[in-house]
């Protein structure tokens, strides 16, 4: 792979960030905004104080981790779904067939409803990221034919009885107090996004994706299945295992920045995308989906603060933008497998 390939990519996330913190019901011009963030990162105070601290405000302390945030959690789903897609060799494979999403977004929904502290639920949520790969895992060696098929029915069936929880947390959650914090959060919100969260979250995110797309050579040998990957001298268990514990990790971090199943879309749609301008090389592929769902999510965001006097959650607008956008995929995506 030339890294020439990416470059473009990766100054689409950086222009992308920068109009996103431009923008807002308080707009900002993308001159001084950058000048800002350059003076910031140098240490140099501005000429006006009060308007410096304005800018402090509005761009560090409130749409800065907001824009992080989603690139974060853009970029790893993103990866995720791609590499999961190429572990199964199945292009509906998303982090949500897995059942690591339902699982994440359960533990989040039992935190809010047992503990006060915000730190419960993020650790809940992963814990059950992992709990319920365990479950898919189990599920599929319950059956003499160990075949990817069933590693994906065990995931789909996974993904249910987590879901099923989820409905039943909901059901008995304090209608006043509880229910609404966990009906907005299982549909993704990032407008409570703090920065310490962001930054702690970052190192593992960002590692985790790096390794991730360290697996490239060894997914094209896995997309043609086993027995080849095995001649080609590849470790097919440790490989598979390797990319299913660094997709559980990222889906929890995910999930304990922005919340909610429905932000789960980015996963599937965005490896689509990138495999229909990139091609099926996995080498590739990982970090240019990493690249794509990033501005997407970066994107995504923008329109939920922004469309109306009210904020909707990102969650409906990925899926909202995203069915049209899968089904119009969908008509190219023989190409990407062939």
């Amino acid at each position: 792979m030339k890294p020439g390939r990416l470059i473009p990519l990766g100054l689409l996330v950086g222009a992308v960030s920068l109009v996103s913190l431009a923008l807002g019901k308080y707009n900002l011009g993308l001159t001084e905004t950058a000048s800002f963030l350059v003076r910031a990162c140098l240490g140099i105070s501005g000429s006006d104080p009060t308007r410096q601290a304005l800018l402090d405000n509005v761009l560090l302390q409130i749409r800065l981790p907001r824009v992080l945030a989603a690139m974060l959690i853009g970029a790893s789903l993103s990866t995720v779904g791609t590499a999961l897609q190429a572990v199964f060799t199945n292009p509906l494979v998303s982090p949500k067939t897995t059942g690591m999403l339902a699982g994440a977004s359960f533990g989040t929904v039992l935190g809010v409803l047992i503990a006060e502290q915000w730190v419960v639920c993020q650790l809940l949520a992963l814990v059950f990221g992992f709990v319920a790969v365990g479950l898919a895992v189990a599920i599929s060696r319950m059956s003499r034919n160990e075949s990817i098929l069933m590693l994906v029915l065990g995931g789909i069936a996974s993904d249910a009885l987590f879901m099923a929880l989820s409905m039943t947390a909901q059901y008995l959650a304090d209608p006043y107090t509880k229910l609404p914090v966990i009906v907005h959060w299982l549909m993704g919100n990032l407008a409570m996004v703090q920065r310490t969260t962001v930054l702690i979250a970052a190192i593992p995110i960002v590692l985790g994706t790096a390794f991730l797309c360290l697996f490239g050579h060894q997914l094209n040998a896995l997309s043609m299945g086993d027995d080849e990957a095995r001649a080609l001298g590849v470790p097919v268990r440790f490989v598979r295992l390797c990319v299913l514990l660094l997709s559980t990790l990222l889906v929890g971090l995910t999930v304990l920045l922005g919340g909610g199943s429905m932000v789960g879309w980015v996963g599937l749609i965005v490896p689509h995308a990138a495999r229909m301008l990139i091609g099926p090389n996995n080498v590739a592929l990982l970090p240019a989906s990493a690249f794509i769902g990033a501005s997407y999510l970066i994107v995504m965001d923008d329109i939920s603060r922004l469309t109306f006097s009210f904020e909707l959650p990102i969650g409906v607008i990925t899926s909202l933008v995203g069915i049209p956008f899968f089904i119009f995929v969908l008509k190219n995506a023989r190409k990407g497998w062939a």
